[in-house]
Parts: structure tokens; C-alpha cells; sequence
């Protein structure tokens, strides 16, 4: 917290100002959609096949509303280099940082989004064109209307609900900080917190980039699984064989390959790897109908694992592969491969590091290899699983505003997926606290075909953020 020249009290009361905030979301509503809608616009992909140009524009869009907001005293695109990898030392993408310091003893609150999303995909899974916004019922569909140009629109519109409310002599610090290279993997997150560690210190970090119960319940995300990915090559061959003359007597790649994939899970479908490690935790309730609701899953396909449905998603180790380079079935000849590629993706259980988790699946890869096939891994990525002390006072405020803005008392969440840059955020703030919320919900399909934000959701969270930010200009 900083302390610097005394400014006059406001005179209004704290329940005078709750009420302006909350006329000032409903009414600024069209315009924060509107706003919103015209990022969804820039087809901001920070992945190297895609233009960088269309990144840049989606920094200086969101730089633009920033500096509208008339509160910060400094606004600026930056980068940092890349820390690791073949581009290292290269610069990562633009993000935003913007900055106003605390007076008068009120804590800093950083917020955190990005504006970077997922490729399109095949635009004919789509219902309408990706990057052209569609309201369709409640819901606004289009590429990051979810996930998480609704993150940035949130920070943005909270902020200017605090003003409209306040006006823009308020004592909370703020720092803004929107990313813009989150899908594709944080290269330069590390190096750019390290670059402006000063201008992002805080006592509490609002991270807008995950998901609510449902459309009615508020969530706030109290455990991630960290991640571990890596290229497995299976060679057997020195070179391809007739399959007719030599099959039947020499192990194909494709053979061992499945063999050693196999060998992973057990029966049921519960990861079967030594050495990876699941967390205890309660877990509401959540039934299969749901499950199969959420997920689309097929009528005759049964759910893998074991123990509660939540627990599996949520603490327990899995094992994906999520892409193979083989003989497409096209191409296909009688032809024993010599060498099968495949991406595999493990999700690692709250409380074990990612470095442990990944030694044993390497030592389960070679323990189980068959016919003493040859393997390679490369291009190892690793991220770090998470866990919120919830008896902080920044999760108390945050869970309160949740339970004002929506009506009802917020659910205590994990998340399956990962968002590796915590770890970064833990390392380099450690006495901050960090609360993972979120503008989506079970139907939002982020990063897949018809991505879509629920206009109700939208408005709950952007309203929790705001009440959030009044009682901390507020905060002795």
C-alpha cells in the first residue's frame, strides 16, 4: 500500500455508492457489449502461423478503452523476451499495462485478462462466422466473446462503474495487466513479470480467465491442475516394410505405439502411472446427466475413471493424447511404419510438482516400452498446479461481492484445466492474494466451435468486480 497527499472524502455513503455501481453496470450494459463485440472483431491468435499484425490491433484496441477511462497514469503496450524455447531471447506479444498508484492507505488490486484467443478452427463447425459477434437468445457468440475478451471487457467496465460512482479521485491503487499471448502457451510471461515487477506489486490479483458453476451460481476457482506435455517418438524400423512380406514377425511402430499408449490406464479408465498422485478434496455435487449435458457425451459411452465425477476433473492425474503424426487413412499402404509421433498431454493433481509428475510418466514410457521399442521425448512443457488459501481477507471480499452481485452464495471450485502463469504470479508476488474468477459458464465452449458468453453471466461478474473495487477504494 502507498501513502501520499490527502484528498477530500467522499461524501457519499458506502451503500450510496454500491448503488451507483450497480446502476452504473446496468446502464452502461449495451455499450460494454457493444465494446466487447468490437475486439471479438480482431482475430487476435498470437500462434506463429498466425498474422501478428491482427495481435498488435487487438493491443491498441484495448489501450484505447484503457486510456477512455481517464483514471490511469500510465497506459502502455510492452513486451518482454521470450524465456525459454527455440525463440528465446525473441520478443513475446503485446500486452497492455496500465497503472495508478494507491493513496491514502488503500490497497492495489492488479487485474489480470488477456486479449489473445484460440484459432478459428474449421469456420464450417460454426454456426456463424467466428470473428463476426452474434447475439443468439442470451448468449454472444463469437471467437473470445468467452474466453477472455469478456475478461478484459469485464476489468474495463468494472473500473468505469467505479468512477461513474466515485468520480476519478479515488484512493484504490490499480494495475491493468491484459496479456497478449495467453493461448499460446505465456512465453514471455515470466520475463515480462520480472521487467515490471514494480508497476504490477499488488495485494491482491484478480485473474479473469475461468469459469462459474452455472448461470445462476457464481464460482471462484480454488484449485487447478498444473500440466505436463511432451512429443513421444515410437520407433521399431529402421526404414518402412512390406506389412504381407514381413508382418506377423516385426513390430510396427503403430503396434507398439497403441501397446505403450494402453498401458497407461487401467480398465475402468483410471490413469494407471506410478508415481502420479491424486488430491483429496470434497467435491459437490454433480451427477453423470450433467456431465453428459456439458460434455455431448454419446448416449452409449460410458464415463472413465473412478470416485466422484468432480474429483476426477478436478484432483485427479489424467493422461490425453492429443495428436499423432502417422500414415493418414488416405495415404494408407501396406506398409509396416517405422516410427509413430504422438502429443501427449497430462494434467497433474493439486499438490504435486510438475517436474515429479513428469518423471513418472517418462519412467512408466520406458518401463512398459514393448519389443524394447526406441523412444524419444522432446519438447517437454511443464505448468504448475494450484492451490487459494481461502481464509484471506481479499477471498472473504471477493466471495461476498459474488454473493450481492448474483443472489446467491458463490461455489468453491477446481478446474481440470491449467493456467501455468500462476505459478509465476505466486513466485514473483507471494504475499498477494490471488482469486481465479471468471465471466464463463458450463456452456461457453471455450476454444471450440460456437464459443459463446451468456449476457446474465456477463453482467453478475462485471457487477462482482465493481462492487469489489468500491469496498476496496474503501478498505482501511
Amino acid at each position: 500500500m502507498s501513502e501520499t497527499t490527502q484528498t477530500p472524502p467522499n461524501t457519499h455513503s458506502q451503500a450510496q455508492i454500491e448503488e451507483a455501481v450497480r446502476e452504473s453496470v446496468e446502464l452502461d450494459l449495451p455499450r460494454t457489449i457493444a465494446e466487447l463485440s468490437s475486439l471479438v472483431r480482431i482475430p487476435s491468435v498470437a500462434w506463429s502461423a498466425f498474422d501478428p499484425a491482427h495481435v498488435q490491433a487487438s493491443a491498441e484496441a484495448v489501450a484505447a478503452l484503457v486510456r477512455e477511462l481517464g483514471v490511469f497514469e500510465t497506459v502502455q503496450i510492452k513486451r518482454s523476451a521470450i524465456a525459454d524455447g527455440d525463440d528465446a531471447g525473441q520478443l513475446g506479444q503485446p500486452a497492455v499495462l496500465a497503472t495508478r498508484a494507491a493513496r491514502n492507505g488503500r490497497p492495489t488490486v492488479l487485474l489480470y485478462a488477456h486479449h489473445d484467443v484460440q484459432p478459428p478452427g474449421d469456420d464450417a463447425d460454426w454456426d456463424s462466422e467466428p470473428y463476426q459477434p452474434v447475439v443468439r437468445g442470451d448468449r454472444l457468440y463469437g471467437r473470445g466473446a468467452a474466453d477472455d475478451k469478456a475478461g478484459v471487457m469485464a476489468h474495463v467496465a468494472s473500473v468505469r462503474a467505479l468512477v461513474e460512482a466515485v468520480g476519478e479521485d479515488f484512493d484504490l491503487g490499480i494495475a491493468l495487466f491484459i496479456e497478449g499471448e495467453e493461448e499460446f502457451g505465456s512465453r514471455s510471461f515470466a520475463n515480462f513479470l520480472i521487467d515490471n515487477r514494480d508497476a504490477l506489486q499488488a495485494d491482491a490479483i484478480v485473474v479473469a480467465d475461468s469459469s462459474n458453476w452455472d448461470v445462476n451460481t457464481p464460482a471462484l476457482t480454488v484449485a487447478l491442475r498444473g500440466n505436463v506435455t511432451f512429443k513421444l517418438t515410437v520407433r521399431t524400423l529402421e526404414h518402412a516394410s512390406h506389412s504381407g512380406m514381413f508382418g506377423g514377425a516385426v513390430p510396427d511402430a503403430m503396434l507398439a505405439t497403441i501397446r505403450l499408449l494402453a498401458s497407461m490406464h487401467d480398465a475402468d479408465g483410471s490413469v494407471a502411472v506410478e508415481g502420479l498422485s491424486s488430491h483429496d478434496t470434497e467435491t459437490p455435487a454433480y451427477s453423470e446427466e450433467q456431465l453428459r449435458a456439458e460434455t455431448g457425451l454419446l448416449p452409449g459411452v460410458s464415463p472413465i475413471g473412478r470416485g466422484s465425477i468432480l474429483s476426477r476433473i478436478w484432483a485427479q492425474p489424467t493422461v490425453t493424447v492429443t495428436g499423432i503424426d502417422a500414415p493418414s487413412v488416405a495415404n494408407a499402404s501396406n506398409t509396416l511404419a517405422p516410427a509413430i509421433s504422438v502429443r501427449i498431454s497430462s494434467r497433474v493433481a493439486p499438490g504435486q510438482p510438475a517436474s515429479e509428475a513428469f518423471a513418472a510418466l517418462e519412467a512408466h514410457l520406458r518401463a512398459h516400452a514393448p519389443w524394447g521399442a526406441e523412444l524419444t521425448i522432446s519438447e517437454v512443457d511443464m505448468g504448475e498446479a494450484f492451490l487459494v488459501d481461502t481464509s484471506g481477507w481479499a477471498v472473504r471480499e471477493a466471495k461476498q461481492a459474488m454473493a450481492d452481485a448474483w443472489g446467491v452464495d458463490p461455489v468453491d471450485t477446481g478446474i481440470g484445466g491449467s493456467i501455468p502463469f500462476i505459478s509465476d504470479l505466486v513466485r514473483e508476488f507471494p504475499q498477494a492474494e490471488i482469486l481465479v474468477t471468471g465471466v464463463e459458464d458450463p456452456d461457453s465452449r471455450a476454444h471450440s466451435p460456437n464459443e459463446s458468453l451468456h449476457l446474465g453471466v456477463f453482467k453478475r461478474a462485471v457487477l462482482s468486480e465493481a462492487l469489489l473495487l468500491a469496498r476496496l477504494n474503501a478498505r482501511e
